[in-house]
């Protein structure tokens, strides 16, 4: 896995496009939708992709020129011949809109602020067990800011990750390894390999890792009844609402995660994600083995991933699982990202509790525009999709947390109906 210089999505975008499926053999394919060929330029013909994750199509255009294979001849079979050109117009058309309307510039002040109240968690979460002692009750109290505290960095590296900051991919990158790395002790290049690859085809099965279970859940209509029609039983899916808060959120970010990208740093040989990282550990351990002790500070450090993990699944579940998931239907942009998506309520609290992944649509579409102006994009696609008659899903947050169970018990239905009828 290497940190690109042309930004984290160029070399997903061509492994997705480059992808042999029966209807396009990959020695015959173009590399539409990300084809960089047309009118002479590297990325103007279905370049809605690269558009969305590049503020600078010349920039990664020259990486792409190399790739271009050929074009299929008009006569030949293409996944694009279903896609409404109507649609992709008026999306590259507010898009521009988007950019007349200074949507793309950052308030550097927003980010700023963010960051000092991170660092403003943790000094409280110090002086917190400094001041009162070790305690169960200071620990607690210790462990739920310092959650926050995580969460919150969480959102943040999210943004850089994105390069929504600065003008520059290299400042957002080396912003975005410091903070995923110093503040959370995890991988810039494991988060961008895995998160690039969700926002180019979410929700589609084989290639976005966020719907790939593990055989631990089974998730929209196809997976379940294919399963059940398979006699696939790897865990009693009927239940899978209910094992959900055992495995779901208690288990994703101190086990999968932890172990995923350890081992993606040392087998990648990504050492200086893997230097940012141990600056995180050391940081932490000098910090609280003082109170705790080698073991307690280790227990200490699983149960503060313990509480975020549960803040992390909820959120980032609320604008997904409830929505399609299913094979490759190779619809444009604007449509696929509307299928797999949908939005939660605007109110303070939650663009903070959420790190604006409220505005989830928005941020699918455009994800190099800043979190704090999605909502002034919102209204506009909330218009597009009402001309073209496409479901614009929002809800209120408790509604949006309580339709993850309501899917999973759906899902798990729709299994077992197929495993003993069909």
């Amino acid at each position: 896995m290497h940190d690109w210089a042309a930004g984290p999505f160029v070399c997903v975008c061509v492994l997705l496009a480059s992808i042999p499926t029966p209807q396009t053999p990959l020695l015959r394919a173009s590399l539409s939708p990300l084809h960089p060929a047309s009118a002479g330029h590297p990325i103007t013909g279905q370049q809605d992709a690269f558009r969305a994750f590049h503020p600078d199509l010349e920039f990664v255009g020259k990486f792409l020129k190399p790739l271009l294979i050929g074009e299929l001849a008009p006569e030949e079979p293409s996944q694009d011949h279903g896609k409404n050109s109507k649609i992709i117009e008026d999306f590259r058309a507010l898009r521009k809109t988007a950019e007349d309307m200074n949507l793309f510039k950052t308030n550097h002040v927003f980010f700023l602020l963010l960051l000092a109240h991170i660092i403003a968690l943790e000094s409280i979460a110090w002086f917190t067990v400094f001041y009162f002692g070790n305690g169960w009750i200071p620990t607690l109290i210790t462990a739920f800011v310092l959650a926050t505290s995580q969460a919150q960095a969480g959102w943040l590296q999210h943004d850089y990750g994105h390069l929504s900051v600065y003008r520059k991919p290299k400042w957002n990158h080396l912003v975005h390894k410091f903070v995923i790395g110093h503040l959370k002790g995890a991988s810039a290049n494991w988060w961008n390999h895995r998160h690039f690859q969700h926002h180019a085809k979410p929700n589609i099965f084989h290639k976005d890792p966020d719907v790939n279970m593990l055989h631990v859940f089974v998730l929209g209509e196809w997976q379940p009844i294919e399963y059940g029609k398979k006699k696939l039983k790897y865990l009693p899916y009927n239940h899978q609402h209910e094992y959900f808060f055992l495995i779901g959120p208690p288990l994703l970010i101190p086990m999968y995660f932890q172990y995923q990208i350890i081992m993606t740093m040392i087998v990648h040989k990504n050492w200086v994600d893997l230097a940012w990282a141990i600056s995180y550990y050391i940081r932490f351990f000098v910090t609280y083995i003082p109170f705790y002790g080698i073991l307690g500070a280790l227990l200490f450090l699983n149960f503060i991933r313990f509480l975020e993990s549960h803040w992390f699944v909820w959120v980032t579940q609320m604008n997904h699982i409830v929505m399609e998931i299913d094979q490759e239907a190779y619809r444009d942009w604007f449509s696929s990202q509307l299928t797999a998506t949908c939005n939660v309520e605007q109110s303070f609290f939650n663009d903070w509790f959420s790190g604006h992944l409220n505005f989830q649509i928005e941020h699918h579409l455009f994800p190099t525009m800043p979190r704090h102006n999605l909502h002034k994009i919102a209204p506009l696609v909330k218009s597009l999709c009402a001309k073209h008659g496409i479901e614009y899903q929002e809800k209120p947050l408790l509604r949006a947390l309580l339709d993850i169970i309501r899917s999973l018990k759906k899902s798990g239905k729709l299994w077992l109906d197929a495993y003993l009828h069909k």
